[in-house]
């Protein structure tokens, strides 16, 4: 048994899909870096010029769209186009006798990634209101930011006037960014699942990834400034929760392979009227059972409920 082990595993090893596997991420490690360089280089000549031209790349997904498979599923629900700022953004909903429940996707996602969720939201008889961000799923735009997906959030809230906003991942951070914006709306809780809190981890990260220098890194905080009125250090989500009073549920594995957990907890820290559900091995998509049925007790609880990971 111990040599047909180790003969499965060399063959795995060597075998042609993990070898192209492989490739992939060399490939796509190497184009990284060649944006890097190219930034590097452009930055030498105009900081106005490669500041818009990282954030471009920053800002435009490259997946996400909705598959013959997910459509399917999407079919079911009731879809209205919504337009915001010249954009046409999808948006899909499922009847119910209680509340409404807003559904923020996060990034290359779509809709569809609800689907889990979507079936206990409605066994529980909860109005269901989801949307593709812009750039994903079936709305249109080639770009996508968080202060972009508030004012489409905005728009939704304004239109649907959910009770409770649910956002994965960016569509987390959205979630409280809008409600820190937005503050007089119907909202009365938000749940966050794996989602992130400084825009500062996320430039960090994306310089490390693409390999640009701090001129470069400058030029980007010069382009948050002067196209949205905030600094890269500025944008925080645990400084924001601050000002925000109504309830929420923070979920995050202590694992999580894209989202560091710190991030929630730091959020937790400054979000008085908050709880935060700690997991663990549950990875970043969070689509499990027990998470969705914690969910389920916060929306439906009276008061803060004593929640357990």
């Amino acid at each position: 048994m111990a040599r047909l082990a180790i003969r499965v595993s060399q063959y795995f090893s060597t075998h042609p899909v993990n070898l192209i596997l492989k490739m992939k991420k060399v490939i796509n490690r190497l184009l990284a870096l060649s944006y890097g360089a190219y930034f590097n280089i452009l930055a030498l000549f105009s900081k106005k010029l490669v500041g818009e031209k990282a954030f471009t790349l920053f800002s435009s997904p490259r997946k996400g769209k909705v598959l013959p498979l997910q459509a399917s599923f999407l079919k079911k629900a009731e879809d209205i186009m919504i337009e915001v700022g010249g954009k046409q953004i999808q948006t899909y909903s499922w009847a119910g006798t209680k509340e409404t429940v807003l559904l923020l996707h996060g990034w290359e996602s779509n809709s569809f990634r609800w689907r889990n969720l979507i079936s206990f939201l409605s066994d529980e008889n909860f109005a269901i209101v989801a949307f593709d961000a812009p750039a994903h799923g079936n709305s249109s735009g080639g770009i996508f930011n968080v202060p972009l997906y508030a004012e489409c959030a905005q728009h939704i809230v304004k239109h649907y006037k959910p009770t409770f906003i649910i956002g994965h991942s960016v569509g987390g951070m959205t979630a409280l960014y809008h409600q820190y914006i937005y503050p007089h709306n119907s909202i009365q809780k938000i749940v966050t699942i794996g989602s992130p809190s400084e825009l500062s981890e996320l430039m960090e990260y994306y310089q490390n990834l693409l390999g640009f220098n701090n001129k470069v890194l400058s030029a980007l905080d010069d382009y948050f400034q002067a196209h949205f009125g905030f600094e890269i250090q500025d944008f925080s989500i645990s400084q924001f929760v601050q000002k925000i009073q109504i309830e929420g549920l923070l979920v995050h594995d202590i694992e999580d392979p894209i989202t560091p957990y710190h991030n929630s907890e730091k959020v937790y820290a400054n979000w008085k009227n908050s709880k935060l559900i700690s997991t663990r091995g549950l990875g970043h998509s969070m689509h499990q059972d027990n998470v969705n049925k914690q969910i389920i007790d916060f929306l439906k609880s009276k008061k803060r409920a004593n929640f357990t990971a």
